[in-house]
């Protein structure tokens, strides 16, 4: 019998998996999908040492009026899909009020610093280093008004975090970014961050370092989760723990033992293009709520988020990504039939849910990173994997939170 199950073959549970294995147990990990193929696969590819707030609700009256009024592309919405987490988006809403994001940034900061620390020895020894770049990302300033405020943000997030960026004028940009074929006031080169160039094949290179060093993965269903005795049993494989790593999955499989998990679920589009002179960098272009990340597959157009049920064939958020990319950019066709999307599990507060279930023996959680799961899933790996052998965990990010 394993010593430890892990539900969810993503970054998450798959960096769960390893840090555990590291420790020396024996560790299995289940999922319907090959590693990486979900949500973990559909992102702009950054490994965000800069993120150190975490993405906070437009609360803005304008701000609010654009999202009301569907105008705006940062946020778009239905009804079905707003009035089936209306309660845990109302919660976000308050989490984003000043004083309370800045509780959660102080949490968040001290967590995604550690990120490329993390990342580096397991892309290491999966030997990964091809499909990654450590020249950080661009991020675009169309108006001078907006480059003066980024400034002064960049100045603050070195005084308080040490992040590591350099302000671009027009011409500086130019240089670094001969690609980009319209002039806009500047841009911020955030420039200790990472990005990957196939995020679904990193998660399968750790996924084959876990195998390697005798990990085992089982192609069945997570959500099967069920005790028999004093063990935890899923599919075909059991063990005395359990880890929930399912993402956006987990409160449907957690309410069966009596742990209910507000969640906003933000669903993702992307889609591929073909670009004989790709960026040198990824671009985020915030001003039009997409990024343009040079991947494997041609140029990713990655979209923000929509708060509905089902997705859609035509986005109308990746259709303006898609002119804004054109506008930046020399690209041309689609390289796929149909976009790609997914949900990211976002938690009301803003932090992910790591440690133990309460009143659950022995079951353990890990989700509800956000956007930043594929950032910072070893890094609070760490943190489950110290707990689980007898540390104190992180109490705000402790499980035992949603019922307080």
């Amino acid at each position: 019998m394993s010593e430890i199950l892990v539900l969810g073959a993503g970054m998450v549970g798959v960096t769960s998996a390893l840090a555990l294995q590291a420790r020396g147990h024996d560790v299995t990990i289940i999922d319907r999908n090959a590693p990486g193929r979900e949500t973990s696969y559909g992102n702009a590819g950054l490994i965000q040492t800069e993120a150190v707030e975490p993405y906070a609700m437009p609360l803005a009256p304008g701000a609010l009026l654009q999202i009301a009024l569907g105008r705006g592309y940062d946020v778009k919405w239905n009804i079905p899909g707003l009035l089936s987490q209306a309660s845990a988006v109302f919660s976000y809403a308050r989490n984003s009020l000043p004083a309370a994001h800045r509780r959660a940034s102080k949490t968040w900061g001290r967590l995604i610093r550690q990120s490329t620390d993390r990342h580096g020895p397991l892309i290491q020894a999966a030997g990964a280093d091809n499909i990654i770049r450590r020249n950080g990302y661009i991020e675009l300033h169309r108006t001078t008004a907006k480059l003066e405020k980024a400034r002064v943000v960049a100045e603050r997030f070195q005084t308080e975090f040490g992040v590591e960026a350099t302000i671009l004028d027009q011409a500086a940009l130019r240089r670094t970014e001969p690609a980009i074929r319209v002039d806009v006031a500047g841009a911020t080169h955030w420039s200790d961050s990472w990005n990957c160039s196939d995020p679904g094949a990193l998660v399968a290179a750790y996924a084959a370092l876990f195998q390697k060093n005798g990990g085992r993965i089982l192609n069945g269903d997570a959500g099967d989760l069920h005790r028999k005795g004093a063990a935890w049993v899923a599919d075909e494989a059991q063990a005395e723990h359990a880890v929930v790593a399912l993402g956006p999955w987990s409160p449907m499989l957690l309410g069966r033992f009596g742990l209910k998990v507000p969640m906003v679920y933000k669903r993702g589009y992307h889609r591929h293009y073909h670009m004989d002179v790709p960026p040198q960098h990824p671009i985020a272009d915030f001003a039009n709520s997409v990024v343009l990340s040079p991947m494997r597959r041609g140029l990713r157009i990655a979209t923000a988020a929509e708060l509905t049920r089902n997705p859609r064939m035509t986005p109308p958020q990746l259709r303006h990504g898609e002119e804004a990319a054109k506008e930046l950019f020399d690209i041309g066709a689609p390289v796929e039939a149909e976009p790609w999307t997914g949900r990211r599990p976002c938690m009301p507060d803003m932090l992910p849910v790591v440690g133990r279930v309460p009143d659950q023996p022995n079951l353990w959680t890990h989700f509800g990173h956000g956007h930043q799961g594929f950032t910072l899933g070893p890094v609070t790996a760490e943190i489950l994997a110290d707990e689980m052998d007898g540390g104190q965990g992180w109490s705000e990010l402790a499980p035992d939170r949603l019922g307080r």
